[in-house]
């Protein structure tokens, strides 16, 4: 990126700051945090992150310039060497084609009580699972901006998933895996932010590409929730819409570049339509767009439902789920109405290997 820093669509005043404090080419600027940034060049925060972002977006996706185009093929051998984060919900696995898909965005939207947290908890747990149990043996990143992460919900439903790893163990590899696999190991291997406003939030983001460059092991980045933070404190929306589509992008880049799982919890608000008003995601439509696959929490009377509405790979699909002591959980299927739909792929948990799929029986 040898570009001059001129070359960016940023107020004039912007880029005398920028130069002024020696920033002449696009490098120069990348290389920097937007803490840094803002002390070095005398700009506000916000400022700063919207240099980073202009920075990303003339630079490409990647951070970078061009590259050999990829073919179909080669597309199709990268998602088969991705995999997914089971939920210990079989129901639900099957649904999403075997978990939460490695590499994309997650939205999860619901009312508060149906269990978003629960459902980010119990990931940050199972993203660690030992790959001889069908599991990624992953680290997980946790953002929480509304002050929901409770440690001890976390020692409570790890120690399930101990538990039930344990009772599955029947070779050499599944024992000797168990004896890194407990609930200290997992407790120290999700890495806990805490952010209190969308200053804090963007801050973060953009400094987590050098972290995960750090801890490769990564393959889970909760943020519980997007929306909390940005339905405060904003006068004019078309400014919020700019920061969430920078943070969109930013999100979606590090869910392909470091071959990670990004699963943000959203509100829900009111809206009138037709006369009659419903509930619906929080942050507008346009947001809508910007993750991969939408999930829907909602209740059902006393039963709560995962519900699809927005995937590229499945049609609109409900199953129930429960929250029990041990985190997310499938409920009796004595208990539980047929609703799913047709489907317009056939069903990929097949595909999944048996351990995988005992992970979630």
């Amino acid at each position: 990126m040898q570009r001059p820093v001129s070359s960016l669509p940023l107020s004039p005043s912007v880029k005398v700051k920028l130069l002024n404090a020696g920033f002449q080419i696009l490098n120069d600027v990348a290389a920097v945090t937007a803490l840094n940034l803002s002390r070095e060049a005398g700009l506000s925060q916000r400022e700063a992150l919207e240099v980073l972002q202009a920075v990303r977006k003339e630079g490409g996706a990647d951070g970078g310039g061009g590259g050999a185009p990829l073919t179909a093929l080669d597309l199709l051998q990268k998602e088969e060497e991705l995999r997914s984060i089971v939920t210990f919900s079989s129901q639900l696995d099957s649904m999403l084609g075997g978990g939460l898909p490695v590499g994309k965005t997650t939205e999860v939207c619901g009312a508060p009580g149906v269990g978003k947290t629960q459902l980010c908890l119990q990931l940050a747990v199972d993203v660690q699972v030992p790959a001889c149990f069908g599991g990624l043996g992953g680290q997980a990143v946790f953002i929480d901006t509304e002050g929901s992460f409770v440690v001890q919900r976390v020692v409570d439903i790890a120690t399930a998933a101990v538990r039930h790893c344990s009772m599955l163990a029947d070779d050499a590899d599944q024992r000797d895996a168990m004896t890194t696999f407990n609930v200290d190991n997992i407790l120290s291997n999700i890495f806990l932010v805490r952010c209190h406003d969308y200053v804090e939030l963007l801050a973060e983001v953009y400094l987590l590409p050098d972290f995960l460059s750090a801890h490769p092991q990564v393959r889970l980045l909760v943020i519980d929730s997007v929306a909390f933070p940005f339905r405060q404190l904003f006068d004019e929306l078309s400014q919020r819409t700019r920061l969430l589509n920078g943070l969109a992008q930013q999100l979606i880049s590090m869910a392909t570049k470091h071959n990670m799982a990004v699963v943000l919890t959203n509100q829900m608000t009111t809206r009138l339509r037709g006369g009659h008003s419903q509930l619906v995601p929080a942050l507008g439509e346009s947001w809508g767009h910007a993750p991969t696959l939408r999930l829907l929490l909602r209740w059902a009377g006393s039963q709560r439902q995962a519900t699809i509405f927005k995937s590229p790979h499945h049609m609109e699909a409900t199953v129930s789920y429960q929250i029990t002591s041990d985190g997310f959980r499938d409920i009796d299927q004595s208990e539980q109405q047929p609703s799913k739909r047709p489907r317009t792929l056939p069903d990929q948990s097949a595909a999944c290997s048996s351990k995988q799929m005992q992970l979630t029986g």
